[in-house]
C-alpha cells in the first residue's frame, strides 16, 4: 500500500490512475464480478476497433462483441450489487440515486443509496 507520503510524490497523471483504479477495484471486489469484467471489457473494446477496421458490410461483428462485453459486465454488477459504472455516472450527473459500492462491502456508509 502507498502513503500519502509516496502518494504526493507520485507525477499528477500517475496520482490520477492510482485513484482511479482504487476506486475500480472497490466497485469490483466480488471474484466472479472481476474476473467476468476480465473477458467483457476486452470484448467491448473489440468490438469498437472491429467498427473502426472492418468493412460495413461486417458491422455486426462490432455490435455482436460490444453487446456481449457490456452485458457480461453488466452481470458482473448485478452479482456485486451495484450500480454500471456509467449508469451510475448518469444517475449522479441528474442528482438521482445510485449504488457506487456494494452495501456488503461498505454497509455503515447512508451515501450508498
Amino acid at each position: 500500500m502507498v502513503s500519502n507520503t509516496e502518494d504526493n510524490q507520485l507525477g499528477p497523471i500517475r496520482r490520477f490512475l492510482r485513484k482511479r483504479l482504487k476506486g475500480w477495484m472497490l466497485r469490483h471486489q466480488l471474484p466472479s464480478n472481476f474476473w467476468i469484467h476480465m473477458i467483457g471489457i476486452p470484448m467491448a473494446v473489440a468490438g469498437v476497433i472491429c467498427w473502426l477496421t472492418l468493412s460495413l458490410e461486417q458491422w455486426w461483428v462490432g455490435t455482436v462483441l460490444f453487446v456481449m462485453g457490456y452485458f457480461l459486465q453488466w452481470v458482473g454488477h448485478c452479482w456485486e450489487g451495484n450500480d454500471v459504472g456509467e449508469w451510475a455516472a448518469i444517475k449522479r450527473m441528474f442528482g438521482l440515486p445510485y449504488i457506487g459500492i456494494a452495501p456488503r462491502w461498505n454497509p455503515e456508509d447512508p451515501n450508498q443509496l
